[in-house]
């Protein structure tokens, strides 16, 4: 839309009506209007990935608990212990962060498309609570393990 203003030699032109609508349906795709669109999504992929590796790492994690327990030397006694409780709770949790990234991730880019996106702090709050407790649990059990164990001497 162009327009002349008193005084000016050339017509200015201003965005056309259609800028300020809602997105609408043009041949069958749908048009977006918010410039940052493309941008959020990207930051919306990279913090699912993050989540992704942050899983992926606590399964690590949570195998390497359990397999410690068979390094020891073959002749020390091993006893069942609790050393597989943490390593199972490690996997546990980051099988449910994996999960709950997608689910994360979905419902975002909805409220990414709607334009209706609001953070939330509880899922932060809960996996830093999940996380303080099973760092703990690893404080405790590291310092619970008797080091007599792993000074055995084989004598053939």
């Amino acid at each position: 839309m162009t327009t002349a203003l008193p005084g000016d030699s050339q017509p200015t032109t201003s965005a056309p009506d259609s800028a300020v609508m809602p997105a609408e349906s043009v041949a069958g795709r749908r048009t977006h209007f918010n410039p940052n669109r493309i941008r959020d999504h990207l930051a919306n992929e990279r913090t699912y990935l993050s989540w992704m590796r942050s899983g992926i790492s606590l399964l690590g994690f949570g195998v390497l608990i359990v397999r410690i327990r068979w390094l020891r030397p073959p002749l020390a006694p091993q006893g069942p212990g609790n050393g597989w409780k943490l390593g199972l709770a490690f996997s546990v949790v980051g099988l449910i962060s994996v999960a709950l990234s997608a689910w994360h991730y979905f419902a975002v880019r909805d409220d990414i498309e709607r334009d209706t996106y609001e953070p939330s702090d509880r899922w932060v709050l809960l996996s830093s609570l999940v996380l303080v407790v099973l760092g703990a649990c690893v404080v405790v059990y590291v310092f619970n393990v008797p080091f007599d164990v792993f000074n055995v001497v084989v004598v053939e």
